[in-house]
């Protein structure tokens, strides 16, 4: 679910998403992408060159996983596990799937439509909510 998290967003390389996904280790990555690449859950674009280039991203049947991040997102709350101002302060933002973010969460399917100054980094958050 942490990796249909995060890529959710778009697509991800994979050292974004080591980074994001620390301290999970590159071996265990690798396996759970392609277990889920098998699962035709995530489509893993090579554009090949030196480095290397990969890249994946949620497929259709992937983005069907979206709305339960929703709905154990709003379980959280409702049992009092993730108060949105707290990770505000703490994180200094809120997570994609939280009703207090502004404007709603867009799926693009080009990227090439995401001008560079718009892709930013949100700072590392190694948080879990444990239910």
């Amino acid at each position: 679910m942490l990796l249909v998290r995060d890529l959710s967003a778009g697509p991800k390389r994979t050292t974004e998403l080591l980074e994001d996904l620390h301290p999970i280790s590159s071996r265990t990555l690798m396996g759970r992408l392609r277990e889920m690449e098998q699962d035709e859950l995530i489509l893993r674009n090579n554009y090949g060159g030196l480095p290397r280039r990969v890249e994946y991203e949620l497929t259709e049947r992937g983005r069907r996983l979206i709305p339960l991040l929703g709905a154990l997102m709003d379980v959280g709350q409702a049992l009092g596990c993730n108060d949105c101002e707290d990770r505000r302060e703490s994180a200094g933002y809120y997570c994609d799937f939280c009703p207090a973010r502004q404007g709603p969460l867009e799926f693009i399917s080009e990227p090439e439509l995401i001008e560079p100054i718009e892709r930013f980094r949100r700072p590392k958050d190694d948080s879990i909510v444990l239910l």
